[in-house]
């Protein structure tokens, strides 16, 4: 697997883990915004991912 889509997995996975983690109550304190920018930089990751890929 190559760098970029390790790094794409990560940052989506960790996305993930805090979006859960909040919803359910125990991250509470994280603002939403963290959770939008974890969500842009998903999203980045992955185009940047694919771009690279070619």
């Amino acid at each position: 697997m190559r760098l970029s889509t390790r790094i794409f997995w990560t940052i989506l996975g960790l996305t993930l883990l805090v979006w859960i983690l909040r919803g359910v109550g125990i991250l509470t304190f994280i603002p939403g915004a963290v959770i939008w920018i974890l969500i842009l930089l998903s999203f980045v990751a992955g185009i940047l991912s694919t771009l690279l890929r070619r």
